[in-house]
């Protein structure tokens, strides 16, 4: 069994007047876990860092531009039974423009703003949920004792 990390997950939030929201994708039915709501992702490509995947799938899946980008202090990880691998997933919060229009790729056929808690009730892992109330405390709470780190693009 090897560890590897190759994937990236981004939470994608703006800033409203009720708070933050976060950017959720359903992927389209020819896709590996049809119909699930979820984050940007993907795959790191040879030398491309963590966080440029992230900036690299987010123009790809949504079409957006990030204003700021953060790395989360979190790893999410899972086994893949099919190549016996135990994989561990960089998290990334990245801030985009209040109004913007979403593009998606072939990859998604809906998108939606939630709030926290509707997020969490349709992210389909338990890391995921995990990740957005992170985001959510860090960016909400004066006093959160969580240690992200701004990372210049």
């Amino acid at each position: 069994m090897k560890i590897i990390s190759n994937l990236i997950e981004a939470h994608i939030f703006r800033e409203t007047e009720k708070g933050i929201e976060f950017l959720l994708l359903k992927r389209a039915e020819d896709q590996i876990y049809p119909g699930v709501w979820q984050m940007v992702s993907g795959k790191i490509k040879d030398n491309e860092k963590a966080y440029e995947t992230a900036v690299r799938e987010l123009k790809e899946e949504t079409g957006l531009i990030p204003l700021m980008i953060w790395s989360a202090p979190k790893v999410n990880s899972f086994y893949s039974a099919d190549s016996d691998t135990i994989n561990l997933i960089p998290i990334f919060a990245i801030r985009v423009e209040q109004n913007v229009d979403v593009i998606l790729s072939s990859e998604h056929t809906e998108f939606k703003w939630a709030g926290s808690v509707e997020a969490q009730k349709l992210l389909a892992w338990h890391g995921q949920r995990q990740a957005v109330r992170l985001i959510e405390e860090y960016f909400l709470k004066e006093r959160s004792f969580l240690n992200f780190v701004q990372i210049d693009i």
